[in-house]
């Protein structure tokens, strides 16, 4: 059994490396396999398919499990303070996986078919998980009466369309905020329209 978490960490390091460099579809299942020191089949032996791959992939390496392992350290801090450091940790997160994101970006639009209903799994995930967070403090009276899943889509988005303006689009370079006083800025605005 150890052996097979192995194999299965390799085969998911591999997928990562050659999709974020060579996107989904330039990304061959025996390239992967190759990179990994193994035999096709043995990947085949733990994910059923490129797609299945591939939405491990996302699940391991995304914010996802960062978000999943973040939400019990903070759960007894103020709220302010718990949603700036989720907001840091996505940045970061997504900084760190840059290329990556690029081509999922360029790749949804490409190939729909292939791509989309992963994409939209895993985004409905991360979004439920936040949006989890947000039910728990309304029911500790912390938060306003909001739809939950609006507020994590409206906070994710607003922290993703940060990043996308910065790294992707590079307007950092003529950006006057530090990236600490953006995003303490968007933290500030959102507490204040969904905390009591």
């Amino acid at each position: 059994m150890q052996e097979q978490t192995y194999t299965g960490q390799r085969i998911l390091e591999s997928a990562l490396h050659l999709f974020s460099t060579r996107g989904y579809v330039g990304a061959t299942t025996r390239e992967i396999a190759k990179n990994a020191g193994i035999a096709e089949v043995t990947l085949f032996r733990h994910f059923e398919s490129k797609e299945k791959l591939f939405e491990s992939v996302l699940n391991t390496y995304s914010f996802l499990p960062a978000l999943k392992g973040l939400l019990p350290q903070v759960a007894d801090k103020p709220y302010e303070e718990a949603m700036l450091t989720i907001a840091t940790r996505f940045y970061e997160k997504l900084t760190h996986r840059k290329e990556m994101i690029k081509l999922i970006q360029a790749e949804v639009q490409r190939y729909p078919e292939k791509l989309l209903s992963i994409h939209k799994t895993f985004v409905d995930e991360l979004r439920q998980t936040l949006a989890g967070y947000f039910k728990d403090l309304q029911k500790k009276k912390i938060l306003a009466d909001f739809d939950p899943e609006i507020g994590a889509m409206a906070f994710l988005g607003m922290c993703f369309s940060y990043f996308n303006s910065q790294e992707i689009l590079m307007h950092k370079k003529h950006t006057q905020k530090t990236k600490e006083e953006t995003l303490s800025g968007f933290v500030k605005i959102f507490v204040r329209g969904t905390a009591v």
